[in-house]
């Protein structure tokens, strides 16, 4: 049996025909021994690869976009948001960028003690040590003190990980959290959400290490009452200690926290349901995953999940009614009401469900940034989509660029394919930094890379500066990487904050600044250095690294 034909087709779009000739005779080898005893992880997950992107091109800013910078206030640059998605309107004061691994570790222990209504985490995975039970320890004094006090009789627990990551190994995120389901079954729940794209034959094949690279449950939000924590970070020890991310708390935000309560609990609602006895089970009249029809899975899954948006949203025309004001609450004067002088729009990217609202916010701000405004773009897994790339080489604004360098890449000395990761981003970043090259944009496009010894880098989101101006005024923080993965195979949300808040505007400064300030700037001879040659064979798997990694 030869390799499928729709296998053909996409590795001949991704690959010159030499080279795709190559892989398509290893690859009819491999289908007619039929050896799945442990081939390569790779080739298997090679049928998956969706059609590339057209190539990159430059593009021009329309007229009347919001990149006419300076000649409106922010809300003439950024009303457009509310046409997508929610628009809470906080206090800036209430809001607070947390700077380091352990102040978000202890964050998130002081307010699991202090919770009387309810904790929501919504995770990659947890992990298995010592700091990750100190936390779990912190969940069950809660859901206990809730049953001994009166004040807090109410306590629920609820938490979200993603099956295949969360279930691997004997011990577990799952084991990690039976005993408290166990103990307060009424109070507790665990939901893992399956990807329904790995199914079949294909959910046989691949190798448990890699199953999670097909999609998962990548959002990173993490509730206590009516404060949140919007980050990128998982919930395990190196996120706790020296693996540098991005944290904000939103503190006494009760919409906002509604609105990621009821979005975690749709999310789980679609997703498998740990029982006390390790096993799981999907909710009455809910498609199974990876059982059911992926069409019909995906159909009722997309309802419920936008139904939050949604509900959220005409809530707020109800609120906000056109005759109140002809911007519907987005009107500058209305902003600094109350002290109300910043927006959150939550965006949500779920494309395996159908649901692309943070794509489609992020290609707009990347193509109204209009000239002499700056963006600052971080990433630990530098891979821009074709399309992020395109409007950012065809922009006007200028841009820094923050990626990891190979040695606090997260996959820096991982064994076997993996391992290749760190020099198949060096190879990325060449050949982006290439086009910049090529373009003429050297002046306007910088590429940096984070270094410190010891850590690891996994900070992304951005930082939008309008033109004249020597602070932030919108930041996208959260789980997104602006890579393929994050566009096309995760479940994804972050958070879009404009504020007029000069205080916060500062916090988020110095938060970008901070993390600049261990960069250094690529230029051609960083391709140079003898610890970023790429060898041939990890130039020829970036293609799939790029869409799996």
């Amino acid at each position: 049996m030869a390799a499928p034909m729709s296998w053909r087709r996409l590795v001949y779009s991704v690959y010159p025909p030499a080279i795709a000739g190559v892989f398509t005779r290893i690859s009819d080898r491999i289908f007619r021994a039929r050896d799945r005893r442990g081939g390569s992880s790779v080739l298997l997950l090679a049928p998956l690869l969706a059609e590339a992107d057209p190539a990159p091109r430059r593009v021009s800013r329309p007229a009347g976009s919001a990149g006419a910078q300076g000649t409106e206030g922010l809300c003439g640059h950024f009303r457009w948001m509310a046409e997508h998605v929610p628009a809470f309107r906080v206090p800036g004061t209430h809001i607070h960028i947390l700077t380091s691994p352990d102040q978000f570790y202890q964050t998130m222990k002081a307010r699991i003690k202090t919770a009387k209504r309810r904790v929501v985490m919504a995770s990659l995975y947890l992990g298995t040590g010592q700091l990750e039970q100190e936390l779990v320890d912190c969940m069950e004094d809660a859901l206990q003190r809730s049953q001994d006090n009166s004040d807090s009789p109410d306590l629920k627990v609820s938490v979200l990980l993603d099956y295949t990551r969360g279930s691997r190994g004997q011990i577990n995120s799952r084991t990690m959290l039976l005993p408290l389901l166990q103990r307060f079954t009424s109070q507790m729940r665990v939901s893992l959400y399956h990807t329904p794209d790995l199914r079949g034959l294909l959910r046989l094949l691949v190798p448990q290490r890699f199953n999670e690279t097909i999609g998962v449950q990548h959002i990173k939000v993490y509730l206590f009452d009516d404060s949140i924590i919007i980050s990128g970070a998982n919930l395990s020890d190196s996120y706790f200690t020296n693996r540098q991310d991005r944290y904000v708390l939103l503190e006494n935000c009760g919409e906002v926290a509604d609105f990621f309560a009821d979005l975690v609990e749709a999310v789980g609602d679609v997703s498998l349901q740990l029982q006390p006895d390790n096993s799981v089970t999907m909710l009455e009249g809910m498609v199974h995953p990876y059982k059911g029809n992926r069409q019909d899975f995906s159909t009722a899954a997309r309802k419920r999940i936008m139904e939050v948006v949604n509900t959220a949203q005409m809530r707020q025309q109800l609120t906000n009614r056109p005759e109140d004001s002809e911007d519907e609450g987005l009107s500058d004067g209305g902003l600094s009401d109350g002290g109300e002088d910043t927006w959150v729009f939550p965006l949500v990217q779920m494309k395996p469900l159908g649901i692309q609202v943070d794509e489609q916010v992020t290609q707009r701000l990347l193509k109204d940034a209009g000239p002499n405004s700056t963006v600052f773009l971080t990433s630990g897994y530098f891979n821009l989509t074709r399309a992020y790339m395109r409007l950012v080489l065809g922009a006007g604004a200028g841009y820094h660029i923050l990626t990891a360098s190979p040695e606090v890449n997260g996959f820096f000395g991982a064994k076997g394919v993996a391992g290749a990761i760190p020099a198949a981003y060096v190879h990325i970043a060449r050949q982006f930094y290439n086009q910049v090259c090529s373009l003429g944009q050297q002046e306007r496009i910088h590429l940096h890379e984070y270094h410190r010894p010891e850590w690891t880098f996994h900070a992304k989101g951005l930082w939008y500066y309008l033109q004249g101006k020597d602070r932030p005024c919108l930041t996208l923080i959260g789980s997104p990487n602006f890579g393929y993965r994050s566009v096309h195979r995760d479940l994804e949300a972050q958070i879009a904050i404009v504020t007029e808040n000069k205080a916060l505007q500062s916090q988020l400064q110095e938060e970008q600044e901070r993390l600049y300030q261990r960069s250094t700037e690529v230029s051609s001879s960083t391709f140079e250095q003898p610890d970023r040659h790429v060898k041939l064979w990890v130039k020829l798997v970036t293609p799939l690294i790029k869409n799996f990694f």
